[in-house]
């Protein structure tokens, strides 16, 4: 029986191997963003360039997205749309808790789009919300 992990692997046409499968366990079990960082605490003892490649083709590929927060740490959270090879439809706030330092993704809130001045062009708009999780509040 093929786990949930395996299952997005397949959707995705992505080749299942034990790496990518652990780090979307990962993923599928935890409600919150997650660093390169993060995940290989979370491992143990892996191969950090091939963690690397994991991250950049499952955000290739529309199952994470980046997680902007307002911190200097890079985090990814699972695609919860029809996300696909790169097309990306995670347009949403993040909350970032300024005690624990876990940020979520806050689908209910779409980032406002933006008209930028004449002669700009705007890649990528992020909303970031900071203040306490449940957890610390």
């Amino acid at each position: 029986m093929a786990s949930n992990a395996q299952h997005l692997l397949k959707s995705h046409q992505l080749r299942l191997t034990d790496m990518r499968t652990k780090v979307l366990d990962l993923f599928l079990a935890r409600a919150e963003a997650l660093s390169q960082n993060d995940l290989e605490q979370q491992l143990g003892k892996v191969d950090r360039i091939t963690l690397y490649r994991t991250l950049r083709t499952f955000e290739e590929q529309g199952l994470i997205h980046k997680a902007m927060d307002g911190t200097d740490k890079q985090k990814y959270a699972l695609c919860q749309h029809d996300c696909g090879q790169g097309a990306h439809h995670d347009h949403h706030a993040h909350f970032h808790c300024d005690t624990c330092g876990k940020t979520i993704c806050v689908e209910d809130i779409a980032a406002p789009k933006i008209a930028p001045p004449p002669g700009f062009s705007v890649s990528e708009t992020h909303l970031v919300i900071r203040g306490q999780c449940d957890q610390c509040h």
